[in-house]
């Protein structure tokens, strides 16, 4: 399987409802490196998993929604504990989308998955992995 990440980072405010959560149940600010990893089996007849400044900028369209936002305020992740495992999701979703839509040209759509992880800090972080 052939890959290629692109990376970016977002800062986001946000609250996590339940006592697992301690302190960061009150709103306080994160700083994400946010990596999107393609992967196929192939590659194109440019030999290239994905053109990666398409892909940089189809992340970043992604992330604009969410960058300096407090994510309690935001009609479309209200109610929902938006922890990093959440929010890779949250990213993975809407990255398979812009896919969908062609965002990433003719060659991403053989794009076959893609993972999305979220760095917190230099020793934690979370991700979600599926096809698209």
């Amino acid at each position: 399987m052939y890959s290629v990440t692109v990376r970016e980072h977002i800062m986001i405010a946000h609250s996590l409802r339940g006592e697992v959560f301690g302190p960061a149940q009150q709103l306080h600010g994160a700083t994400y490196l946010v990596d999107v990893e393609f992967r196929r089996s192939t590659l194109d007849a440019d030999g290239i998993v994905v053109d990666i400044g398409r892909a940089m900028t189809a992340l970043r369209d992604v992330l604009g929604s969410l960058n300096y936002r407090n994510l309690d305020d935001e009609p479309a992740l209200k109610g929902q504990n938006t922890t990093t495992e959440f929010l890779a999701r949250v990213i993975f979703d809407r990255v398979a989308a812009a896919i969908s839509r062609g965002n990433l040209g003719a060659g991403g759509r053989d794009i076959e998955s893609i993972r999305v992880t979220l760095h917190e800090s230099h020793v934690a972080s979370a991700s979600f992995d599926g096809r698209v």
